[in-house]
């Protein structure tokens, strides 16, 4: 199933937004996208020089009074820390972490509206399971691409050596689940064939439903080599400084087993896509006055999806 683009509409509402993060790969794209829109983004990281100066490694006592004022809290830092949830004094909270452990944390945690999971995986993909046609106990795949040859932040480096050697947090299955060992071939959106690798994003947990998640890179060999690290985690430090090969093209399928329906999106740059889709949540999110935990999915249309990226 293919779903056409369409123009969104402009936010009539100025909005002031605290960016946490603000100095990476994904932050610098969501303060171009705010600002391009008319919003006003304070920003903060541990080395800010024209905005705020916060270490969320560290004591988070100068959060409450930098998020008061605020419309929205917005954390592209990488950091996972639950308390964050807290921290930010009843504002909103949205999120782009992928560790389905933490997101689940946060949802416990939070007193106030928060949105888990904000860019393509969860986010996108969320947006897309939500989509699906399905009936209850229905088995749905997301099959997710991403560009080898990009040049990731390091948080998002840091997160992919993160699964390895480690389990999948509540897996559908019932049973233990290791990441990047087991594998399924299908085809992408450009019909080619590939091999995804089991790994932990979010989908099942933030949704509740029998949602499995693969990855893939951009390079096969790229790809290879990482289900040889997902074998022999002793290998992990080979993760960092692999050299950048492939193509920066990404994609996310969700597909229903049973009925063989699929939705797909596809892009290139990972950290522009990311940057792009959460300043469009966090906008829906101020917009909707929630006051709970949610998704991408509860605030946002595929449609209004594509036409950002």
């Amino acid at each position: 199933m293919v779903l056409a683009l369409h123009e969104g509409g402009e936010e009539d509402r100025t909005m002031r937004m605290l960016l946490l993060g603000a100095r990476g790969a994904v932050g610098r794209v969501v303060r171009r996208e705010l600002e391009s829109r008319g919003h006003t983004v304070t920003s903060a990281s541990r080395s800010e020089v024209d905005g705020a100066r916060l270490d969320l490694r560290g004591e988070l006592r100068e959060l409450p009074g930098l998020a008061a004022g605020h419309d929205a809290v917005i954390n592209a830092s990488g950091v996972e820390r639950a308390d964050l949830a807290v921290a930010v004094g009843g504002a909103r909270l949205v999120d782009v972490s992928a560790s389905g452990s933490y997101l689940e944390a946060l949802r416990l945690t939070a007193s106030g509206p928060v949105l888990l999971g904000a860019g393509l995986a969860p986010g996108l993909s969320t947006v897309l399971v939500s989509r699906l046609s399905s009936e209850p106990g229905d088995d749905i795949d997301v099959l997710v691409m991403l560009g080898s040859g990009e040049q990731h932040g390091p948080a998002a480096v840091a997160w992919t050596a993160g699964l390895v050697g480690v389990d999948l947090h509540r897996p559908p299955e019932g049973a233990p689940v290791r990441n990047l060992r087991e594998s399924v071939r299908a085809p992408g959106p450009d019909g080619r064939t590939r091999r995804y690798l089991r790994a932990d994003f979010p989908d099942h947990v933030l949704l509740g439903r029998r949602v499995r998640s693969y990855l893939t890179l951009g390079s096969a060999p790229m790809t290879a080599a990482l289900g040889m690290v997902g074998r022999m985690p002793a290998l992990r430090g080979l993760l960092t400084p692999a050299p950048h090969l492939g193509i920066d093209a990404w994609h996310v399928v969700a597909r229903n087993r049973r009925t063989g329906e699929r939705l797909h999106a596809e892009g290139r740059g990972q950290s522009e896509a990311t940057g792009r889709l959460t300043a469009l949540a966090a906008v829906r999110m101020v917009e909707s006055n929630r006051a709970d935990a949610v998704t991408m999915a509860d605030l946002v249309t595929i449609e209004e999806c594509l036409a950002v990226l």
